[in-house]
């Protein structure tokens, strides 16, 4: 069996906060994560090349044959094809940039101390066609592509559960059930784009449901919800209101009324009633981001674009984000008004209140009470990186210079 390490790059900088807590290879943007896209199509285990804080948790195996594949590229049949015809020594390149390699140990050692690879031949990779994420709205943008490329694959010489005969199904074809997947009277509208439904998720009475769309495993979808194409509501998650193009990781609720569109949501994250999120200008200019590489903002190339949620993130009720907004990770938001279009980590308050620091204990106490209800710990490890977060994001903490944060 072929040994796969994923690869972080420079690209990691530019995927924060999502990858503050994880590597770019466990980011979710379709069905599967990046890392279990790569596991699938390989038929192999894979590990990661991360950064130094997060490899106690994300660990790397290392054998004396290692596949090794840039770990925000996503599979294809034509790339799986290149890489599979590897041979030791031999690597794929985009614009010289490094997509895959076939090392031996010697040759690996080399690439992660940075030091020069011998004799390794490149190959570009030229036209061939495969998705690969270089900016965090990458993941939104490419995730209706996403979602149909996982569908092929995990519903191929697979047969669906019975769509209900109450349920008003477009395109039935198109729609795949997994095994305890509970559907209410709702309308699957499989005509743009496939949906696919994960094992014991709940789709409740009267929502409306048009793909590309997936609702993964143990997922929530509340009554009455308006989902649009391009979204994925990943395992564990609860969704309400409406919804268009959005990327929910796990173990996140947006269970209210309130719209959100063309974002990204980590894990653990919790939306309060009627939160609202401008995905577009008035004036329907190009949108600005928050850039962490070069910090400061940046054009997008984009007219829409929402909500950029780091993980632990929450926001009180009536909430109301602007356009092109960035929230780092383990924030508590409320209050009248738009908050800033860029709240850095471990911030605490809100427009009208003003901003301090969300101090670790406090933050800690939080997230245990969050996970405990899904029988999951907030361990050491998890607690080491978050410490970490908490000290690289703190120069972006303007107030910290100013004084000394009182305790929320």
């Amino acid at each position: 069996m072929t040994n796969v390490i994923l690869f972080d790059d420079d690209i990691r900088d530019h995927l924060l906060p999502l990858t503050y807590t994880k590597p770019v290879g466990n980011i979710r943007i379709g069905i599967l994560t990046i890392k279990e896209k790569w596991e699938r199509a390989l038929k192999a285990k894979a590990s990661h090349i991360t950064q130094d804080y997060l490899s106690a948790k994300y660990t790397i195996n290392i054998e004396e044959k290692n596949l090794v594949i840039n770990g925000s590229v996503l599979p294809s049949y034509h790339l799986n094809r290149l890489i599979s015809q590897l041979e030791e020594n031999e690597a794929l390149l985009l614009n010289g940039d490094l997509i895959a390699a076939y090392l031996n140990r010697e040759q690996f050692d080399h690439l992660i101390s940075n030091e020069d690879i011998d004799e390794l031949a490149g190959f570009e990779v030229g036209d061939t066609p495969f998705l690969k994420i270089n900016k965090v709205t990458d993941i939104f943008s490419l995730n209706a592509q996403a979602i149909e490329s996982d569908f092929e694959i995990l519903t191929k010489n697979r047969e669906s559960e019975p769509i209900p005969n109450f349920v008003q199904a477009v395109c039935p074809e198109n729609i795949f059930i997994e095994e305890g997947a509970e559907i209410s009277p709702c309308i699957l509208n499989a005509s743009t784009g496939p949906i696919y439904i994960g094992k014991n998720a709940k789709i409740l009475d009267g929502s409306m449901l048009r793909g590309p769309i997936a609702i993964l495993d143990n997922a929530v979808v509340k009554m009455g919800a308006k989902i649009y194409g391009g979204t994925t509501v990943g395992p564990f998650c609860k969704v309400g209101g409406e919804i268009s193009n959005v990327v929910f990781q796990s173990y996140s609720n947006k269970g209210h009324d309130g719209y959100l569109g063309n974002s990204v949501i980590g894990e653990w994250c919790n939306l309060g009633a009627d939160t609202n999120c401008s995905n577009l200008k008035n004036n329907y200019a190009e949108i600005k981001l928050w850039s962490y590489e070069k910090e400061g903002f940046q054009r997008t190339g984009l007219q829409f674009c929402g909500l950029i949620m780091g993980d632990h993130s929450k926001c009180g009720i009536n909430t109301m984000y602007n356009t092109g907004t960035v929230v780092g990770v383990f924030n508590n938001l409320y209050g009248a008004g738009y908050p800033r279009n860029f709240i850095p980590s471990f911030t605490w308050g809100g427009p009208g209140s003003g901003y301090k620091t969300y101090v670790l204990d406090k933050a800690f106490d939080t997230a245990e009470k969050v996970m405990k209800r899904r029988d999951i710990e907030l361990d050491e490890l998890d607690k080491n990186i978050l410490k970490h977060v908490f000290e690289l994001s703190s120069k972006y903490r303007s107030w910290e210079a100013e004084a000394t944060p009182s305790r929320p």
